[in-house]
């Protein structure tokens, strides 16, 4: 594989640090070259690094297209990959007259690169933005910059994201740190602690904040210092706001630093205060040398710090959150050094320069094979269901769908129906339309293979008709435009009106090609509403082969609603159903009861964000003892960790069960529906009850039996590992439709 990289040659900071290690990385592998359109530092440190670098200097941009065109065409070149707007520009040029695929790395906002330069915006970052449109592959530098890119409109299948990497292998270099630190101007004595930030004294750095920050609790911590290194145009603004806050004593402009590794080496506090980030190499860099670290919630940090476990997160211009976090480091030498040592550890693990290498190559064969795909009329799958309401069940069964496409082709385009488009494009990098956009949703239909009318209880009457004609009509119209159609994962019902069943069995039995089930109940219910022709089968509900997230992330969550997270708990999954304003009392209740009994703290955890919190707020009156309600669980695989904490769950909401039961949990059912009996037969699971029939005396006896049963978690892993691998079964009958002619 060779590839041609295009670049302005003036860049500093970032952008010079990811592509030269990046370069200097693939080598390894595969054949790169360097074109750089100045002459310069940049060019100058590619040759010390070994790399191949030619320099085009002409000022004629049609000159060098013909040169570079010329050099593509005899040396076979691959891809090209172009950054920067100069970059851009001649790799949309190139794009043009060749047939070989171009991409580019976005490694800022470019709406923002030419600030403050009026005549720079209007012509390079004019031609950058129209570039931008013309080069069909795009590589975002973090997840919020591929998002920034979704947000704009370029096509989501085209997309990818790469991390910033740093080459984590021990070095032997030995730093003096007094000597070091003296150097800048700042004297610090063996018990003081300096916090250090490396940035552009620009307004985007929002150093001001940190000033207002540490003069916060400049008394309180008088052997904390601040190493501020970096020159800009907001340098003597700066040092008057530290003059004029008091705190100029204990703080150092120390201007440009060369020795970076000296700087990481001598702080004790690596600190980001931006208003707007990427994926900072300053995070990286710290990490590098496990300083215990404090950042803005900005760009990509958030995937790297978990707030609370190996660092800390505060939200723009909180000077009052950032001055806390400050103190608090300040005071502990052993937090300092813990948080540290994590950071390193994930940052070695997820962000390392190995790590950012991988992903390139993987991304440049990706590419290539796209690049290379037959693209037939049809292709690929659209599917639809309850998407975008932030039902973190659905998005679950959403999340396990897409993976379980990609599982069978990697290249394979799909698309969703959802109420929220823009949200599932971020979450789940496939294109997406709105749910009730008929005419985006018929053309998607004519261009897929297959249509999924994807998990859950879709076909059931009982919360709306309305909803179960849509569906039905959804499936009548994918047929009739010529797709194959599977109901994938579903439960069936109720559907308690005659027409409604009768019109139901009609489309299913006229329209749909494959049905897999989540358990029994629905197979039966098929054969009561007279449903033969489909090809049907019995599996497992998708979700169940979704993993939960890390500890990390779930620690971090768990801190952030400010619950310990070692404490032990009962959850309760409630929500807001006819009948349970009756029933509420008693939920609250038998959480008292458990804490008092057993000393498990009650925890109200939501699966849909707004009524299972208000249904929530209207149990825990009646609840004495300490408790929790999470306002916000964060995906679906950190709600799955944070079931995998509980030692009971007691729960109306089915995916609620379905989480827990996948971690082992022991699970006390209040079956609104029977969909969730249904599932808790399915696993041999016997403690429920109907809501309706729900009492003190029921929900503390099945408890106390819950309780009894914690010790013992292998009968219920046992269940979940055989409906884990029936749950093959959806993706085995997809693959099917998708390979048949």
């Amino acid at each position: 594989m060779k590839i041609l990289h295009l670049i302005g040659g003036g860049d500093v900071g970032g952008a010079k640090t990811h592509v030269l290690s990046l370069l200097s990385g693939l080598r390894g592998d595969i054949s790169v070259r360097l074109i750089s359109f100045r002459e310069g530092s940049f060019a100058e440190s590619a040759r010390t690094l070994g790399l191949d670098v030619r320099v085009f200097e002409a000022k004629n941009p049609f000159s060098v297209y013909k040169s570079l065109k010329s050099m593509v065409l005899s040396e076979h070149f691959d891809i090209i990959h172009c950054h920067g707007a100069r970059g851009n520009m001649i790799g949309a040029m190139l794009r043009a007259g060749l047939k070989i695929p171009v991409v580019t790395t976005v490694h800022s906002d470019y709406r923002l690169d030419y600030l403050g330069r009026p005549l720079g915006r209007l012509t390079y970052g004019m031609i950058n933005k129209v570039a931008l449109r013309v080069l069909p592959y795009h590589i975002g530098v973090s997840d919020p910059v591929t998002d920034m890119l979704i947000d704009r409109g370029f096509p989501v299948d085209r997309l990818f994201t790469i991390y910033n990497g740093l080459d984590f292998r021990a070095s032997d270099k030995v730093f003096d740190r007094a000597a070091f630190l003296k150097s800048c101007g700042l004297i610090a004595g063996d018990g003081d602690v300096v916090a250090g930030i490396a940035a552009r004294l620009s307004p985007v750095k929002d150093i001001s904040t940190l000033l207002r920050a540490f003069a916060e609790i400049y008394p309180q911590v008088p052997q904390l210092k601040l190493l501020i290194a970096g020159d800009g145009e907001l340098d003597e603004q700066l040092k008057k706001q530290a003059h004029t806050l008091g705190i100029d004593s204990r703080v150092c402009f120390a201007g440009w630093i060369n020795d970076m590794d000296a700087f990481y080496s001598a702080i004790d506090i690596n600190l980001l205060t931006s208003l707007s980030e990427t994926f900072p190499y300053v995070i990286t860099e710290g990490a590098r040398f496990a300083r215990a670290t404090i950042s803005s919630r900005v760009g990509g940090v958030p995937e790297l710090i978990d707030s609370g476990i190996n660092g800390f997160l505060f939200n723009p211009e909180d000077y009052l959150a950032l001055s806390q976090h400050l103190q608090t480091l300040s005071e502990d030498a052993g937090l300092r050094v813990l948080m540290g040592q994590k950071l390193r550890h994930k940052a070695a693990h997820e962000f390392s320069f190995e790590t950012m290498v991988k992903r390139q190559l993987e991304i440049y064969t990706t590419i290539l094979r796209r690049s290379k795909r037959e693209a037939p009329r049809r292709d690929g799958v659209t599917v639809c269901g309850a998407y975008g309401c932030g039902n973190i069940g659905d998005d679950a069964i959403l999340e396990a769908i897409v993976g379980q496409m990609r599982s069978i082709d990697p290249d394979m385009p799909v698309r969703v129906l959802s109420r929220s488009p823009k949200a599932t494009q971020k979450a789940y990098r496939v294109n997406s339309v709105y749910t009730f956009n008929i005419f985006a949703f018929s053309h998607s239909l004519m261009r897929s293979k297959l249509y999924i009318n994807g998990g859950g209880s879709l076909i059931q009457d009982v919360t709306s008709r309305r909803s179960l004609w849509f569906y039905l009509y959804t499936i009548m119209l994918a047929n009739l435009l010529g797709c194959r159609v599977m109901m994938y994962g579903c439960g069936i019902g109720p559907v308690t009106k005659g027409k409604n069943r009768a019109f139901a069995a009609w489309v299913m039995n006229r329209f749909v090609h494959v049905i897999t089930l989540r358990e029994d109940n629905s197979l039966e219910e098929l054969k009561k509403m007279g449903v033969s022709r489909p090809n049907i089968h019995l599996a497992a509900d998708p979700t169940l082969v979704l993993p939960r997230a890390d500890d990390a992330a779930v620690d971090s969550q768990m801190l952030l609603q400010g619950l310990p997270v070692r404490g032990r708990y009962i959850c309760f999954a409630v929500r807001l159903w006819p009948g349970y304003e009756d029933k509420a009392a008693f939920f609250g209740q038998a959480a008292d009861y458990a804490y008092h009994q057993y000393g498990l703290t009650p925890v109200f955890l939501p699966i849909e964000h707004v009524q299972d919190v208000a249904a929530a707020r209207m149990a825990a009156q009646y609840v004495t003892c300490p408790h929790y309600i999470i306002e916000e669980t964060g995906t679906a695989r950190v709600a799955m960790g944070m079931l995998s904490r509980m030692q009971v769950l007691v729960a109306m909401r089915l995916h609620a069960l379905v989480f827990a039961a996948a971690q082992g949990v022991p699970l006390v059912g209040a079956v609104y529906d029977y969909k969730v009996s249904a599932f808790l037969h399915y696993i041999g699971q016997d403690l429920y009850e109907n809501l309706r029939d729900i009492t003190f005396e029921t929900l503390t006896g099945f408890i106390d039996t819950a309780v009894a049963r914690s010790g013992d978690k292998q009968h219920m892993l046992d269940a979940v590992t055989r409906l884990r691998d029936m749950e093959q079964i959806n993706t085995e009958q997809a693959r099917k439709l998708l390979e048949e002619k």
